[in-house]
Protein backbone atom coordinates (compact mmCIF):
# COMPACT_ATOMS: atom_id res chain seq x y z
CA UNK A 1 0.00 0.00 0.00
CA UNK A 2 1.44 2.88 -0.93
CA UNK A 3 2.66 5.39 2.29
CA UNK A 4 4.25 8.35 3.13
CA UNK A 5 7.89 5.73 3.83
CA UNK A 6 8.00 5.21 0.07
CA UNK A 7 10.24 9.07 0.65
CA UNK A 8 13.57 7.94 1.50
CA UNK A 9 14.56 8.96 5.02
CA UNK A 10 11.30 8.76 6.44
CA UNK A 11 9.76 6.93 9.17
CA UNK A 12 6.68 6.69 10.86
CA UNK A 13 5.87 5.36 14.52
CA UNK A 14 2.47 5.46 16.67
CA UNK A 15 1.51 5.01 20.24
CA UNK A 16 -1.74 5.13 21.89
CA UNK A 17 -3.52 5.15 24.72
CA UNK A 18 -6.66 2.65 23.74
CA UNK A 19 -8.30 3.10 27.42
CA UNK A 20 -8.09 7.23 27.04
CA UNK A 21 -8.26 7.07 23.14
CA UNK A 22 -5.52 9.27 22.77
CA UNK A 23 -1.85 9.28 21.11
CA UNK A 24 1.04 10.00 19.02
CA UNK A 25 2.49 9.66 15.56
CA UNK A 26 5.49 10.49 14.91
CA UNK A 27 7.36 11.01 11.42
CA UNK A 28 10.67 10.54 11.83
CA UNK A 29 13.80 11.94 9.57
CA UNK A 30 16.53 10.88 11.33
CA UNK A 31 18.91 12.13 8.68
CA UNK A 32 17.49 15.39 8.84
CA UNK A 33 14.68 17.01 6.56
CA UNK A 34 14.17 20.90 5.02
CA UNK A 35 10.59 21.65 6.93
CA UNK A 36 7.76 24.04 6.34
CA UNK A 37 4.47 24.46 7.52
CA UNK A 38 1.59 25.89 6.75
CA UNK A 39 -1.14 26.87 9.66
CA UNK A 40 -4.63 27.60 8.05
CA UNK A 41 -6.88 26.81 11.01
CA UNK A 42 -8.59 29.20 13.25
CA UNK A 43 -7.72 26.83 16.46
CA UNK A 44 -4.56 25.42 15.87
CA UNK A 45 -2.40 23.96 19.09
CA UNK A 46 1.50 23.84 17.86
CA UNK A 47 5.27 24.18 18.66
CA UNK A 48 8.18 25.02 17.17
CA UNK A 49 6.75 26.24 14.10
CA UNK A 50 8.06 29.82 14.05
CA UNK A 51 11.31 28.11 13.42
CA UNK A 52 10.08 26.69 10.01
CA UNK A 53 9.68 29.89 8.41
CA UNK A 54 12.07 30.35 5.39
CA UNK A 55 13.73 33.47 7.33
CA UNK A 56 14.84 32.01 10.56
CA UNK A 57 17.92 29.92 11.16
CA UNK A 58 17.88 26.45 11.35
CA UNK A 59 17.44 24.63 7.75
CA UNK A 60 16.85 21.29 9.60
CA UNK A 61 13.88 19.19 11.16
CA UNK A 62 14.49 15.92 12.60
CA UNK A 63 10.95 14.81 13.53
CA UNK A 64 6.95 16.18 13.11
CA UNK A 65 5.06 15.39 16.47
CA UNK A 66 1.33 15.17 15.55
CA UNK A 67 -0.33 14.52 18.94
CA UNK A 68 -4.00 14.12 20.48
CA UNK A 69 -4.92 15.38 23.76
CA UNK A 70 -5.17 19.25 22.77
CA UNK A 71 -2.65 21.88 24.19
CA UNK A 72 -1.64 19.35 27.11
CA UNK A 73 -0.83 16.23 24.35
CA UNK A 74 2.44 18.95 23.61
CA UNK A 75 4.12 17.18 26.40
CA UNK A 76 4.73 14.66 23.95
CA UNK A 77 6.95 15.99 21.64
CA UNK A 78 9.47 16.34 24.78
CA UNK A 79 9.75 12.44 24.55
CA UNK A 80 10.36 12.70 20.40
CA UNK A 81 13.50 15.64 22.16
CA UNK A 82 14.65 12.50 24.34
CA UNK A 83 14.64 9.42 22.26
CA UNK A 84 16.63 11.78 19.16
CA UNK A 85 19.01 13.06 21.50
CA UNK A 86 20.10 9.30 22.25
CA UNK A 87 20.30 8.40 18.61
CA UNK A 88 22.81 11.52 18.15
CA UNK A 89 20.92 13.60 16.50
CA UNK A 90 20.13 17.50 16.47
CA UNK A 91 21.02 20.49 15.23
CA UNK A 92 24.64 20.62 16.34
CA UNK A 93 25.87 23.71 18.49
CA UNK A 94 28.90 23.19 19.44
CA UNK A 95 28.32 21.43 23.31
CA UNK A 96 25.40 19.12 22.45
CA UNK A 97 22.88 18.44 19.66
CA UNK A 98 19.63 19.74 20.02
CA UNK A 99 16.95 17.95 18.39
CA UNK A 100 13.73 20.33 16.10
CA UNK A 101 10.59 18.48 16.90
CA UNK A 102 8.05 20.71 15.32
CA UNK A 103 4.90 19.64 16.48
CA UNK A 104 0.96 19.62 16.24
CA UNK A 105 -2.36 18.64 18.32
CA UNK A 106 -5.34 17.55 17.75
CA UNK A 107 -8.70 18.01 20.17
CA UNK A 108 -9.85 14.15 20.87
CA UNK A 109 -11.31 14.84 24.71
CA UNK A 110 -14.42 14.51 23.61
CA UNK A 111 -14.64 10.23 23.39
CA UNK A 112 -12.01 8.36 25.65
CA UNK A 113 -10.90 10.02 29.13
CA UNK A 114 -10.95 14.07 29.06
CA UNK A 115 -8.30 13.94 31.55
CA UNK A 116 -5.77 11.52 30.31
CA UNK A 117 -3.10 12.98 27.35
CA UNK A 118 -0.09 11.71 25.47
CA UNK A 119 3.30 12.55 27.33
CA UNK A 120 6.82 12.47 26.86
CA UNK A 121 6.71 8.34 27.21
CA UNK A 122 4.49 8.05 24.36
CA UNK A 123 6.34 10.44 22.06
CA UNK A 124 9.23 8.27 22.86
CA UNK A 125 7.35 5.13 22.56
CA UNK A 126 6.30 6.53 18.98
CA UNK A 127 9.77 6.55 18.00
CA UNK A 128 11.21 3.29 19.17
CA UNK A 129 7.88 1.55 16.98
CA UNK A 130 8.63 3.87 13.59
CA UNK A 131 9.26 1.98 10.73
CA UNK A 132 8.73 1.92 7.21
CA UNK A 133 5.40 0.09 7.68
CA UNK A 134 2.63 2.36 8.28
CA UNK A 135 -0.89 1.16 10.15
CA UNK A 136 -3.72 3.31 9.61
CA UNK A 137 -7.47 4.26 10.94
CA UNK A 138 -7.73 4.13 14.67
CA UNK A 139 -4.17 4.55 15.63
CA UNK A 140 -2.06 6.78 17.22
CA UNK A 141 -2.87 10.20 17.12
CA UNK A 142 -6.22 9.19 15.43
CA UNK A 143 -7.31 6.83 18.10
CA UNK A 144 -9.26 9.63 19.13
CA UNK A 145 -9.97 11.71 15.88
CA UNK A 146 -13.60 12.14 14.57
CA UNK A 147 -15.20 14.05 12.03
CA UNK A 148 -18.95 15.83 11.42
CA UNK A 149 -19.26 17.61 14.56
CA UNK A 150 -21.45 20.03 13.14
CA UNK A 151 -24.98 18.01 14.85
CA UNK A 152 -22.47 17.58 17.80
CA UNK A 153 -20.12 15.13 19.53
CA UNK A 154 -22.83 12.11 19.42
CA UNK A 155 -23.99 13.10 15.66
CA UNK A 156 -20.14 12.56 14.72
CA UNK A 157 -18.17 9.59 13.39
CA UNK A 158 -14.77 8.12 13.72
CA UNK A 159 -11.67 9.02 11.54
CA UNK A 160 -8.05 8.74 12.47
CA UNK A 161 -4.85 8.42 10.28
CA UNK A 162 -4.50 7.64 6.73
CA UNK A 163 -1.21 7.72 3.97
CA UNK A 164 -0.64 7.50 0.84
CA UNK A 165 2.41 8.54 -2.37
CA UNK A 166 3.01 8.68 -5.48
CA UNK A 167 6.26 8.47 -7.72
CA UNK A 168 6.35 11.05 -10.41
CA UNK A 169 7.77 10.11 -14.14
CA UNK A 170 10.87 11.48 -13.04
CA UNK A 171 11.33 8.89 -10.26
CA UNK A 172 10.53 12.18 -7.42
CA UNK A 173 7.94 10.33 -4.29
CA UNK A 174 5.65 12.77 -2.73
CA UNK A 175 3.91 11.22 0.35
CA UNK A 176 1.75 12.34 2.89
CA UNK A 177 0.21 11.30 6.73
CA UNK A 178 -2.53 12.92 7.86
CA UNK A 179 -4.65 12.58 11.26
CA UNK A 180 -8.29 13.70 9.88
CA UNK A 181 -10.26 15.14 12.90
CA UNK A 182 -12.40 17.87 11.35
CA UNK A 183 -15.14 19.77 12.24
CA UNK A 184 -16.58 19.32 8.34
CA UNK A 185 -17.30 16.21 6.36
CA UNK A 186 -15.09 14.16 4.12
CA UNK A 187 -16.01 13.93 0.48
CA UNK A 188 -14.41 11.35 -2.29
CA UNK A 189 -14.17 12.68 -5.39
CA UNK A 190 -16.31 13.56 -7.19
CA UNK A 191 -18.56 14.04 -5.07
CA UNK A 192 -19.88 10.89 -2.48
CA UNK A 193 -19.51 12.18 1.18
CA UNK A 194 -18.08 9.31 3.09
CA UNK A 195 -18.56 10.36 6.90
CA UNK A 196 -19.25 13.48 8.59
CA UNK A 197 -22.59 14.89 10.64
CA UNK A 198 -25.51 12.05 11.35
CA UNK A 199 -28.91 12.60 11.80
CA UNK A 200 -31.01 11.23 14.16
CA UNK A 201 -31.98 8.17 11.90
CA UNK A 202 -27.99 7.86 11.06
CA UNK A 203 -28.34 8.91 7.49
CA UNK A 204 -24.94 11.06 6.78
CA UNK A 205 -26.63 14.92 6.90
CA UNK A 206 -24.34 16.92 4.34
CA UNK A 207 -22.85 19.99 6.81
CA UNK A 208 -22.45 22.14 3.92
CA UNK A 209 -26.47 22.14 3.90
CA UNK A 210 -26.77 22.48 7.82
CA UNK A 211 -24.91 25.42 7.10
CA UNK A 212 -27.91 27.17 5.54
CA UNK A 213 -30.18 26.71 8.35
CA UNK A 214 -30.78 29.67 10.43
CA UNK A 215 -31.58 27.40 13.52
CA UNK A 216 -28.18 25.76 12.99
CA UNK A 217 -25.96 28.95 12.61
CA UNK A 218 -27.51 30.43 16.40
CA UNK A 219 -26.03 27.17 17.73
CA UNK A 220 -22.54 28.04 16.60
CA UNK A 221 -23.14 31.83 17.83
CA UNK A 222 -23.01 29.91 21.23
CA UNK A 223 -19.30 28.18 20.35
CA UNK A 224 -20.73 25.07 19.38
CA UNK A 225 -17.27 22.89 18.84
CA UNK A 226 -15.60 25.67 19.07
CA UNK A 227 -11.61 24.18 19.54
CA UNK A 228 -13.00 20.34 19.17
CA UNK A 229 -11.43 19.90 15.97
CA UNK A 230 -8.04 20.33 13.69
CA UNK A 231 -6.60 17.97 11.09
CA UNK A 232 -2.97 17.82 10.83
CA UNK A 233 -0.73 16.35 8.24
CA UNK A 234 2.63 15.82 6.79
CA UNK A 235 3.51 16.10 2.98
CA UNK A 236 7.22 14.52 2.02
CA UNK A 237 9.62 14.33 -0.89
CA UNK A 238 12.94 13.37 -1.58
CA UNK A 239 13.17 16.57 -3.51
CA UNK A 240 15.99 19.05 -2.80
CA UNK A 241 14.10 21.71 -1.60
CA UNK A 242 14.97 25.34 0.23
CA UNK A 243 12.71 26.40 3.17
CA UNK A 244 11.11 28.97 1.40
CA UNK A 245 10.29 25.88 -1.19
CA UNK A 246 9.38 23.37 1.56
CA UNK A 247 7.01 26.30 3.12
CA UNK A 248 5.35 26.72 -0.63
CA UNK A 249 4.82 22.81 -0.52
CA UNK A 250 2.65 22.99 2.64
CA UNK A 251 0.62 25.84 0.99
CA UNK A 252 -0.14 24.28 -2.03
CA UNK A 253 -0.60 20.81 -0.11
CA UNK A 254 -3.66 21.99 2.06
CA UNK A 255 -5.06 21.98 -1.43
CA UNK A 256 -6.09 18.52 -0.68
CA UNK A 257 -7.71 19.47 2.36
CA UNK A 258 -9.97 21.89 0.78
CA UNK A 259 -10.63 19.01 -2.12
CA UNK A 260 -11.81 16.62 0.45
CA UNK A 261 -13.16 17.93 3.88
CA UNK A 262 -16.30 20.44 3.32
CA UNK A 263 -16.60 23.07 5.61
CA UNK A 264 -12.45 23.20 6.46
CA UNK A 265 -9.79 25.81 7.78
CA UNK A 266 -12.96 26.83 9.78
CA UNK A 267 -12.73 29.10 13.50
CA UNK A 268 -13.36 25.59 14.93
CA UNK A 269 -10.24 23.35 13.26
CA UNK A 270 -6.74 24.34 13.51
CA UNK A 271 -5.72 22.70 10.09
CA UNK A 272 -1.63 22.62 9.63
CA UNK A 273 -0.05 21.35 6.92
CA UNK A 274 3.97 20.23 7.62
CA UNK A 275 6.40 19.29 4.67
CA UNK A 276 9.37 17.68 4.92
CA UNK A 277 12.22 17.64 2.18
CA UNK A 278 14.70 14.84 2.31
CA UNK A 279 17.07 16.07 -0.61
CA UNK A 280 17.95 12.93 -2.14
CA UNK A 281 17.36 14.18 -5.69
CA UNK A 282 16.66 17.37 -7.62
CA UNK A 283 13.53 18.93 -7.38
CA UNK A 284 10.61 19.00 -10.70
CA UNK A 285 9.44 21.82 -11.21
CA UNK A 286 7.27 23.27 -8.10
CA UNK A 287 3.92 23.45 -9.50
CA UNK A 288 4.42 19.73 -9.88
CA UNK A 289 5.34 18.97 -6.71
CA UNK A 290 2.95 20.79 -4.94
CA UNK A 291 0.10 20.32 -6.88
CA UNK A 292 0.79 16.13 -7.16
CA UNK A 293 0.79 16.57 -3.44
CA UNK A 294 -2.41 18.41 -2.62
CA UNK A 295 -4.09 15.17 -4.81
CA UNK A 296 -1.70 12.81 -2.32
CA UNK A 297 -2.94 14.44 0.61
CA UNK A 298 -6.42 14.48 -0.46
CA UNK A 299 -6.21 10.73 -0.87
CA UNK A 300 -4.64 10.40 2.83
CA UNK A 301 -7.62 12.04 3.95
CA UNK A 302 -10.13 9.64 2.56
CA UNK A 303 -7.77 6.77 3.87
CA UNK A 304 -8.15 8.20 6.95
CA UNK A 305 -11.70 7.47 7.23
CA UNK A 306 -12.01 4.17 5.38
CA UNK A 307 -9.81 2.20 7.24
CA UNK A 308 -10.93 3.76 10.57
CA UNK A 309 -13.35 1.24 12.76
CA UNK A 310 -15.87 2.15 15.22
CA UNK A 311 -14.90 3.36 18.71
CA UNK A 312 -16.11 5.81 21.24
CA UNK A 313 -19.47 4.48 20.68
CA UNK A 314 -19.45 6.68 17.10
CA UNK A 315 -19.42 4.48 14.09
CA UNK A 316 -17.12 4.62 11.05
CA UNK A 317 -17.83 4.98 7.38
CA UNK A 318 -17.44 1.07 6.73
CA UNK A 319 -20.68 0.77 9.14
CA UNK A 320 -22.74 3.25 6.74
CA UNK A 321 -24.27 3.18 3.19
CA UNK A 322 -22.34 6.14 1.44
CA UNK A 323 -24.16 9.24 0.70
CA UNK A 324 -24.24 10.15 -3.43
Amino acid sequence: MPAITDVAGVLVGHAADATALTGVTVVLTPAGAVGGVDVRGGAPGTRETDLLAPENMVQEVHAIALCGGSAMGLAAASGVVDWLREQGRGFDVGVTRVPIVPAAVIFDLLIGSPDRFPDPAMGYAACAAATTAVAEGCVGAGIGATVGKALGPGAAMKAGVGTWSETLADGTVVGALVVVNAFGDVWRAPGTLIAGARRPDGRLADTLALLRDPGLQAAFGAQRGAGANTTIAVVATDARLSKAEATRLAQMAHDGLARSIRPVHTPFDGDTVFSLATGMRPAPHLVVLGSIAAEVLAHAVERAVLTATALGGLPAAQDLAPHG
